[in-house]
């Protein structure tokens, strides 16, 4: 079974109030070429299709009309779309049985009641158990485990078996997310892969932004074990996601083969760019940067400034008038403060708004603590703040 992995392409999404429609369209245009060129027996989104759970109607329109692009594409291929944190589970569902009848599998939600629903046969080639974004506590125990249980007594012929989640996984690589933690990105705590079981030969994983493998101490990193993946998003919706972004094609021979994983790179005409490109500057230094840009390019500029105290008023201004004639799009300054110190002349004390909403809430406290010579004990810190936010 061959398959072409794909998540959070967020549709709708605007960059400091930029449309980004033209981007998202060409994206969706370059999945066809994917199709079209590696034919998949299966395409699959593992959630966040849509940027808000009420995307504007020019935007759903645009997916409905990829969608059917696709199935032209490639007719005997298989589309299935899970909802992740982003998306309304209803509105994925709503047009359900007449997706159905081009091939376009939508699911929105946890079906406890009617669990083999979560099951795609895909004829002669394998299974996938599509399992879209729910809160944790409306999971069942053991839910995945149930749904391979299903697949296994069905599979008489050892076709391969893939699943899908849309969730934060502990040890995953988060770069990229705001306010994001080792304890959870994107408001989804992490959790264990083996909460997953290990009766699938692929785990197509969305949410984390960053296409990467997730090693697990078990099978699935042997040679005869099952992967687990995050694609990641094709499109870059931060500055900090400056990484490649792609598609992942996923071919699996049998139950129990090791899947052989390609990525597909995802160009993007109009990309996110930081001055310097390493490192900050003073504002002076990076206008001069702005300046001096590729009249012709476009992009979306971010600036990296060295600032001791606050920028002055007409700083933006400038940067706008710097891109007067370029096809590049100056988005926002992003300050950087010179570290100072405390009394004894070795923490940093001063954070920027944009640390702090970056650091996490443990190595704040434990900061506080170390400062003013306290002891600081992160289990009872944790369990006190989980207690607090659970109120």
């Amino acid at each position: 079974m061959k398959i072409l992995h794909t998540s959070d392409w967020h549709l709708g999404h605007s960059l400091y109030g930029y449309d980004r429609s033209e981007e998202q369209v060409g994206m969706m245009m370059q999945m066809r070429d994917f199709i079209e060129a590696e034919m998949p027996d299966v395409f699959l989104i593992s959630g966040d299709v849509f940027h808000t759970s009420a995307p504007a109607m020019e935007i759903q329109r645009c997916f409905a009309e990829a969608l059917l692009s696709f199935h032209a594409a490639n007719p005997d291929m298989s589309i299935i779309i899970t909802s992740g944190n982003h998306d309304s589970g209803t509105r994925i569902e709503i047009f359900r049985r007449l997706w159905d009848v081009v091939g376009v599998r939508m699911i929105g939600h946890i079906d406890t009641e009617h669990p083999e629903n979560h099951i795609v046969e895909i004829d002669s080639k394998g299974y996938v158990i599509a399992v879209p974004y729910a809160y944790e506590r409306l999971i069942p125990k053991d839910f995945f485990v149930s749904l391979q249980r299903i697949v296994a007594e069905r599979n008489t012929k050892g076709l391969p078996v893939v699943m899908t989640a849309h969730t934060t996984v502990t040890g995953c690589d988060f770069k990229g997310h705001d306010n994001a933690t080792e304890r959870m990105v994107g408001g989804i705590d992490s959790i264990a892969a083996d909460r997953f079981g290990d009766g699938f030969d692929y785990l197509a994983l969305g949410h984390i932004h960053k296409a990467q493998d997730i090693a697990v101490n078990c099978i699935r990193t042997s040679d005869k074990g099952s992967a687990i993946r995050y694609c990641g998003t094709p499109l870059a919706v931060s500055f900090d996601e400056s990484y490649p972004h792609s598609v992942s094609i996923v071919e699996i021979e049998g139950r129990g083969s090791k899947p052989v994983i390609r990525e597909l790179q995802v160009s993007n005409p109009r990309p996110l760019v930081t001055l310097p490109p390493h490192g900050s500057a003073t504002l002076d230094e990076a206008l001069a940067q702005l300046r001096s840009f590729d009249a012709d390019s476009k992009a979306y500029i971010r600036l990296n400034v060295l600032v001791d105290g606050y920028l002055p008023p007409t700083a933006n201004a400038d940067a706008v008038s710097a891109t007067e004639g370029k096809c590049c799009r100056f988005c926002l300054i992003n300050p950087q403060r010179r570290a100072t110190t405390d009394t004894g002349g070795n923490e940093p004390v001063g954070m920027t708004v944009a640390e702090l909403q970056k650091t996490d809430p443990v190595t704040i406290a434990r900061r506080y603590a170390e400062r003013r010579n306290l002891n600081f004990d992160e289990e009872l810190f944790m369990e006190a703040f989980n207690s607090l936010a659970s109120l």
